[in-house]
């Protein structure tokens, strides 16, 4: 570490003499920034320091040092508080408090939840790291848990409810509820219980998993399609296609040289940003500290802690499944399901009806397979009817579940756990 030791030019390692092993890192960097503090000079003690030979074609030796901070430019105060800052922090005490977080866990690495790229952009100071751990064990205890409770959910339908659990917006709601503050701007004296971000600057380091396609840049322009295997290869964990940022800024450049050319009043080309991509954008930095959050807790209380805390504030909460399905032709979607599970052959019946003549009338359709009803519907017409009750027998089908309490393969990772049964999965897709 640069706070306790440096290279000589002889290739030794000697501690330095005007920073004491216990100051933090981040201390030597404000030091640096402000100038008040010569590193090249303080790399070793006055009585080590030796003029290089004539011979050597370098003068200095570079010390081992971030590559944001330099020796010869003075970069004025840290663009985040320091982490001896958080100590003095009751907004930050208050939340390590509220989320019953153990005390393993130091409120030094709460306060770097809280510090995202855009506000401070050195990957040792900000939440980056721990939010991509976060967002791994995210991930996995949510895609563990829907596919052994429900087993037959489509992919589709799979990336949907995680993305309903873990997206940005959810976890933008569940740090609200846990009291979080943001800060009007970032910098060094903002209190480091406050959310520090900046809407306007660039955000370089990504917290997801993926591929960029070599046409990302033009799948929501022409709205091209996507197929599934290729979504679960290429994609993030809910499906979505990754963009390249250098592409998407070179086509948005080019949009608005083609709307400037356009004869439109003055104040029309004034660009103060995309309202809705600033609320996307404020959504996933929420979401990036709550994800932080739980790198956070797994990094000092281990495997359970963050299983734990994961199932208690995001899997708790209550998502209804049967609205994500939407379905174009639900009566060709069941006959090819009763094709494949070797079932008889649909049919549509009238069960019973109301006020055929009238302006309101109700017919009750039913469908069977053989002598079992699969599903049924209602409406006030006779298609419309039948059409919700193939849409209710292919929910009936895929909402199946063992049951609330069905295992997950995390359970075997707890010392003593009961030997594994297998669970029950479907074969896949119907069309």
């Amino acid at each position: 570490m640069v706070g306790a030791a440096a290279l000589n030019p002889a290739g030794s390692c000697t501690k330095k003499s005007t920073t004491t092993p216990s100051m933090a890192a981040r201390d030597v960097e404000a030091d640096i920034r402000r100038g008040a503090q010569d590193y090249s000079a303080a790399a070793a003690t006055p009585s080590e320091q030796t003029p290089p030979p004539p011979s050597s074609s370098s003068t200095t030796t570079e010390p081992p040092q971030w590559p944001s901070i330099s020796t010869e430019d003075a970069l004025g105060p840290p663009p985040s508080p320091l982490p001896r800052d958080a100590l003095r922090s009751a907004k930050l005490a208050a939340l390590h408090a509220r989320l019953s977080l153990s005390d393993k866990i130091p409120v030094q690495t709460l306060a770097r939840t809280l510090v995202d790229s855009s506000a401070d952009p050195v990957p040792l100071f900000n939440n980056v790291n721990l939010a991509f751990l976060g967002q791994t064990l995210i991930s996995y205890h949510t895609s563990e848990l829907l596919m052994c409770r429900f087993p037959r959910l489509p992919m589709q339908i799979l990336h949907s409810a995680m993305k309903a659990y873990g997206g940005d917006k959810t976890l933008f709601h569940v740090a609200r509820s846990w009291g979080v503050e943001t800060a009007a701007a970032p910098g060094m004296e903002v209190d480091p219980g406050l959310l520090q971000f900046s809407l306007d600057r660039e955000r370089g380091f990504n917290t997801a998993w993926g591929f960029v396609r070599p046409e990302a840049a033009y799948i929501e322009k022409y709205k091209w399609r996507k197929g599934i295997s290729s979504s679960v290869v290429l994609d993030n964990d809910y499906g979505e296609a990754l963009d390249d940022p250098e592409k998407r800024a070179e086509l948005k450049d080019r949009e608005e040289e083609e709307d400037l050319e356009l004869d439109s009043p003055a104040e029309r080309q004034i660009r103060l940003g995309d309202p809705d991509e600033k609320l996307h954008k404020s959504y996933n930095i929420h979401g990036t500290f709550v994800r932080a959050v739980v790198g956070a807790i797994y990094t000092h209380c281990g495997r359970e802690a963050a299983r734990s805390f994961v199932k208690a504030h995001i899997l708790s909460r209550q998502l209804d499944l049967q609205q994500l399905f939407s379905f174009k032709l639900p009566t060709r979607e069941l006959y090819r399901l009763c094709a494949r599970e070797e079932f008889e052959q649909p049919v549509a019946r009238l069960l019973s009806e109301t006020g055929r003549l009238s302006r309101t009338p109700v017919f009750v359709v039913g469908i069977f397979s053989g002598n079992d009803k699969l599903g049924e519907g209602s409406a006030a017409s006779l298609d419309h009817a039948r059409a919700k009750a193939a849409i209710n027998a292919l929910k009936a089908w895929y909402l199946y579940s063992p049951g609330e309490d069905v295992r997950v393969p995390s359970d075997m990772l707890v010392e003593g756990a009961k030997p594994w049964q297998p669970v029950y999965m479907d074969i896949g897709e119907i069309i």
